[in-house]
């Protein structure tokens, strides 16, 4: 798949008709400028398409239930141009290629987001050992036998949302529990694509979803980000050791390039000495949100916006989790994403794009101080987040 080329259309040729050689009929990509039909497929028994949400507002998002990942995001810019502010693939098999293009771009992750150390937890006395696919730790559920490249239940409700289904068995990679876990996309009136994770268990276990878009609001991911302007609402961050995983610790963000409560181009402390930065290549960390207090979070207060200046699109993230875990796309353009072919042909270079994952903290089950992830049976999950898109 690294040698994969796609037809490069741009974004503003949304209803532009291509007539298809092999069956002479006529296909109408998205704004985007993805083909619907590159995503048609069969993958372990269940059909996988892409779906595609609109308001009237300039807003379209298209999104495929292998992985619950959402595929493009079109806003308009300052010029009113139709503007793909995530990355990813245009077609399924590259999504599907966990061996020559493994990424989590846009992806509902589950069952655990994020990091645990060791690959285990204990749950009322008894260990559990999960699936390692990260030096040793387990890495967002599990990796290519993880949520993120399973094929969800896809039922679009109406024009504007999509609710995707997926169902755990006791034991999977390693965790307890038959989990039924509802992923709920909605792209609202003024702009905004709003996502719930909703789950219910048979048996104790812990979950912890989010979804993983990589963000460059320019729309040109041809360049490191290092101009977008970033603000996150936390006056603490936890620190990680160099296999990210958080040593326990929660530190002020005061004085060190952590402090992003004045919003600032990531370019000016990306390539800090500041041994965090130093050991992550960048932003790989969880900062400790201040809309999250007395165990209760406020998902009407912003809690982290990323802005660009070349588009004038400002995102404004809001969510009633404690923690987001703020990634500047350290691996994109280095080891194994070397020359892999994204949308448009693009080969990304490192630090294309941000990440803002709303999340309990990383290794929060080894971490009894923290917010807990836990699930009971009788009880539900839910877990919010919303990305507000405008014009500064």
């Amino acid at each position: 798949m690294r040698n994969f080329k796609s037809f490069m259309i741009g974004a503003g040729m949304a209803t532009l008709l291509l007539s298809s050689c092999a069956n002479g009929t006529e296909t109408k990509l998205t704004v985007s400028g993805l083909d619907p039909a590159a995503f048609d497929t069969i993958i372990n028994g269940k059909t996988v398409k892409l779906y595609t949400l609109k308001n009237n507002n300039g807003m379209e998002v298209c999104i495929t239930n292998y992985g619950g990942r959402v595929v493009s995001l079109v806003v308009p810019d300052k010029n009113g141009q139709p503007t793909d502010v995530v990355l990813g693939f245009d077609n399924i098999h590259q999504y599907a290629d966990t061996l020559n293009s493994p990424t989590d771009y846009g992806s509902s992750v589950g069952r655990y987001a994020n990091r645990i150390k060791g690959s285990k937890f204990t749950l009322n006395g008894q260990e559990y050992q999960l699936k390692a696919n990260d030096n040793g730790n387990c890495l967002h559920g599990g990796g290519n036998t993880g949520w993120m490249n399973q094929v969800y239940d896809a039922e679009m409700t109406d024009e504007q949302t999509l609710k995707l289904t997926i169902t755990a068995e006791d034991g999977e990679n390693g965790f307890p529990g038959k989990v039924v876990a509802v992923t709920t996309y909605k792209v609202t009136d003024d702009n905004v694509l709003d996502i719930t994770w909703e789950a219910t268990t048979d048996k104790e276990t812990i979950i912890n979803q989010t979804n993983h878009n990589y963000y460059n609001l320019s729309g040109d991911f041809t360049q490191p980000g290092y101009d977008q302007v970033l603000y996150v609402n936390a006056d603490n961050f936890t620190p990680s050791d160099k296999l990210y995983i958080p040593t326990g610790e929660i530190k002020p963000v005061e004085g060190t390039p952590m402090d992003f409560r004045k919003a600032h181009a990531i370019g000016d402390s990306i390539k800090s000495a500041f041994d965090q930065i130093q050991n992550a290549g960048g932003y790989d960390h969880n900062f400790c949100l201040n809309t999250f207090k007395d165990g209760k979070g406020d998902d009407t207060q912003v809690c982290a916006s990323l802005y660009s200046p070349k588009s004038g699109i400002l995102m404004e993230m809001f969510t009633n989790e404690p923690g987001v875990q703020v990634y500047s796309g350290n691996f994109q353009g280095v080891g194994n994403e070397v020359n892999i072919h994204h949308k448009k042909g693009l080969v990304y270079p490192q630090h294309v794009s941000v990440c803002l994952e709303s999340q309990k903290y990383p290794d929060s089950p080894n971490k009894a101080d923290w917010v807990q992830p836990t699930l009971k049976p009788g009880e539900k999950y839910y877990s919010h987040a919303a990305y507000k898109f405008s014009i500064k």
